[in-house]
């Protein structure tokens, strides 16, 4: 049998996942965690620190702590909303569009060159097996914890 667990591992390192730091774009030195909230950022019209926190499932201490230091790069905007002063909405100044942008860019432009090693077959076979196995996950009652 297939040691699935080790395709993972594999998988994982062959996309950089494991890398302490994503990429540099404009002198910014962005972490992983970090390029997926400018991400998340990007692709939402001013979500809330909450929404951005859920979406990524992390806990809103540790969550908080990266959008200060995503403030301090002047890459976020942190505003309350204006009828509850209790929940801060979060934007991209423009540098962070631009960073947000370029990482998106440069994902895309990787991915198409991995794709660019398949059949139209295969690529179609990869792309329903990732939804299939995203839906899957979405499901599980341990998704995202190591069975221990």
């Amino acid at each position: 049998m297939e040691n699935v667990r080790e395709l993972f591992q594999t998988m994982t390192r062959r996309f950089g996942l494991l890398n302490k730091n994503c990429c540099q774009i404009g002198g910014k030195e962005v972490s992983l965690v970090q390029s997926h909230i400018l991400y998340e950022i990007f692709r939402n019209d001013k979500p809330s620190m909450q929404q951005v926190a859920e979406t990524l499932g992390m806990d809103i201490t540790t969550f908080s702590r990266q959008i200060q230091t995503l403030v301090k790069m002047e890459l976020v905007v942190k505003t309350p909303l204006p009828e509850d002063r209790r929940v801060t909405q979060l934007s991209l100044t423009t540098q962070g569009n631009y960073v947000a942008a370029k990482i998106d860019a440069d994902m895309n432009q990787y991915l198409d060159e991995v794709f660019s090693n398949m059949s139209e077959f295969e690529r179609e076979m990869v792309i329903k097996s990732i939804k299939l196995l995203n839906e899957a996950m979405s499901k599980s009652t341990v998704c995202c914890k190591p069975l221990i």
